[in-house]
């Protein structure tokens, strides 16, 4: 038979370990939290690296692609001044070009060019806005006529059709060297 002070001892023993408990499963939320903002801070630090390796693959790309474009703009376009990834700020905004070739004289044209590994439609929404932009950012080329390059490493047919839809010259690399893939008819537009 079960007196009082049995149940009064199996409460007390109940009320115990329910302490215990609710003790294990703070300290458990604890190491929870601490867990997961350490988780967070990896998570961060590896974003920054894989974001790191992609811009040092970017970085890689328009370095590799700098010798052919340089010889394609001066010897198929003469252009008299190539530079590979030019930058200007002005009023609080950035715009960068990864190769910014142009000509003065009797021939006063620029070519943007811009270089991707694996484009994407963006690629073409991108180098437009360039050149739609160009006069504000480099106002002492403001009379030149403009044309697009999209070069890439890795292009869909797809994405061919659209950049040569849009009048953007399309490079695209070939035994390690960047070549223009255009056909014999293509009429490129004209940003003035």
């Amino acid at each position: 038979m079960t007196t009082a002070d049995d149940v009064w001892q199996l409460l007390a023993e109940l009320t115990q370990a329910q302490k215990e408990t609710d003790f294990q499963l703070k300290e458990t939320d604890r190491q929870l939290k601490e867990t997961n903002l350490e988780l967070k801070e990896l998570g961060k630090e590896l974003g920054k690296q894989i974001g790191g390796l992609g811009q040092k693959f970017g970085s890689f790309t328009e370095g590799f692609a700098l010798p052919s474009m340089d010889r394609i703009l001066r010897e198929r376009f003469g252009m008299e001044t190539v530079s590979p990834r030019v930058r200007v700020r002005k009023n609080g905004e950035e715009m960068e070009v990864d190769v910014l070739a142009y000509s003065n004289g009797d021939r006063n044209v620029a070519y943007l060019v811009e270089v991707k590994s694996h484009p994407r439609k963006e690629a073409i929404d991108q180098l437009k806005r360039q050149l739609q932009r160009f006069p504000q950012f480099f106002p002492e080329h403001r009379d030149k006529a403009r044309y697009g390059i999209l070069a890439a490493v890795d292009l869909s047919e797809e994405l061919r059709q659209q950049i040569l839809a849009e009048g953007l010259y399309v490079a695209r690399i070939e035994d390690d060297v960047f070549t223009l893939d255009v056909p014999e008819d293509f009429q490129p537009r004209v940003w003035s």
